[in-house]
């Protein structure tokens, strides 16, 4: 992929940004406006999927680099970029444009935060059932372009598991549709499963199209201390194995505890947090019973504890038979190189969130022979957040494996100049 690199100065910059979108929506950038402390020469918001395309295809044109931002919650995510000609802010498209209440789905641009959605989508007893860290601000484009997720995925599922369209401007500035807007109608479901999770590198989301979920009646969540970490597996199986619907099982440590929610009618959820907690008592664990305001509580401090403290954050994924020997390891080795760490994320799908803090040499030494420990499609370790001193020194995706050359032909395919987040995706796509 090649870029034309002509020299333009900021003004020249925003004056060819207004003739796309409008002047009213185009200015140099901010030191606010930064990605990861490179600031970009111009921001552009616009207002319509229209002038959104029409800013894309101008980039590709004139091969300038452009970077999407929605809420900011994931800017930190993937490779800092070497410069940024142009951010292009999608928070000008924030409407929920169709809610289809009785076959459950709707259609909602990609500027709109998750809480302003479900704000609308509760109107009917729905919602969008995504509760990733940050959802308060983290806009649909975002949620979506990460295949970004939290402790509800248990029951729910991804964002890609959730998806049935979508509409995107294509790097040569054409607005593609695909799939539909009920559950039954899968036509081109594909491709909007393929633009899910691939970190803005494909080309930019305007509107998504979900199924939904009614909102439950009532709720119970069942926090459980265990002596040690080598419980949860064991604890988690069992609940598996009682066909029992929780829909979050999170695992946090140290010290070892687990949350366990239902959200069901109230019966339901009533009779399966008590079973629950004998199945706690059973491989012994301390439960207690959580609800309305001290359940809001734990599940607060339950995201606080990866997310709004400062350090590194790793996304962790192994085997669920080796959740055990993974903790033990990570515990030993943080101790022996003097790095404090938690640990937080989905017990029974094993899908973690690692924090660290401590000497960057000493984290780098740790995520390098984490990353060893796990054979191709074994498990991975991605640097979610971090200090340019410690992304300096290690790959922020890890190893890509066999994939990579397939990934390298999707990106040739639909960004063939190269300007939609050039570099930060997984192999530097």
């Amino acid at each position: 992929m090649s870029q034309v690199t002509v020299e333009i100065s900021p003004d020249a910059l925003v004056t060819e940004l207004a003739v796309q979108a409008g002047a009213q929506v185009a200015r140099a950038g901010t030191p606010e406006d930064a990605v990861d402390s490179v600031v970009p020469m111009a921001v552009v918001e616009p207002t319509t999927a229209e002038a959104v395309a029409r800013v894309v295809g101008w980039a590709s044109q004139a091969g300038r680099s452009l970077v999407v931002r929605g809420g900011g919650t994931k800017l930190s995510w993937g490779a800092s970029p070497t410069s940024v000609d142009v951010l292009l802010r999608t928070t000008g498209l924030h409407a929920v444009e169709a809610h289809r209440h009785g076959d459950l789905t709707a259609t909602v641009q990609a500027g709109a935060t998750l809480a302003q959605t479900n704000a609308v989508l509760a109107a009917h007893h729905q919602w969008l059932p995504l509760d990733p860290p940050g959802g308060a601000e983290a806009t649909i484009g975002g949620i979506v372009a990460t295949n970004d997720s939290g402790p509800r995925r248990q029951h729910h599922g991804v964002p890609r598991d959730l998806i049935i369209g979508m509409t995107l401007a294509r790097a040569d500035g054409v607005i593609s549709r695909s799939g539909g807007i009920v559950v039954k109608n899968v036509a081109g479901y594909d491709l909007a499963r393929l633009l899910t999770g691939s970190f803005g590198c494909l080309g930019v989301i305007l509107n998504a199209t979900f199924k939904l979920a009614p909102l439950a009646e009532a709720s119970r969540t069942v926090a459980v201390e265990f002596p040690a970490s080598d419980r949860f597996s064991a604890f988690a199986a069992a609940l598996v194995d009682r066909a029992s619907t929780p829909s979050a099982l999170e695992l946090a440590f140290p010290p070892a505890t687990m949350l366990v929610r239902f959200e069901s009618v109230e019966s339901v959820a009533v009779a399966q947090a008590e079973e629950a907690m004998s199945l706690a008592r059973a491989h012994g664990g301390t439960p207690t019973v959580l609800i309305g305001h001290d359940e809001s509580a734990v599940w607060q401090k339950h995201e606080a504890r990866i997310f709004a403290e400062d350090g590194t954050v790793l996304r962790l994924s192994v085997l669920p038979s080796e959740l055990t020997s993974t903790l033990a390891w990570l515990d030993e080795t943080a101790t022996a190189q003097q790095l404090d760490y938690v640990v937080a994320g989905r017990a029974g799908l094993t899908a973690l969130s690692v924090r660290l803090n401590g000497e960057i040499a000493s984290q780098v030494k740790l995520i390098r022979e984490l990353r060893e420990r796990f054979p191709s499609g074994r498990g991975s370790a991605v640097i979610r957040r971090a200090e340019p001193a410690l992304t300096s020194h290690v790959d922020v995706w890890g190893p890509v494996g066999d994939a990579l050359p397939m990934m390298q032909a999707v990106k040739q395919q639909f960004d063939p100049v190269g300007i939609l987040n050039p570099g930060r995706g997984p192999g530097a796509l």
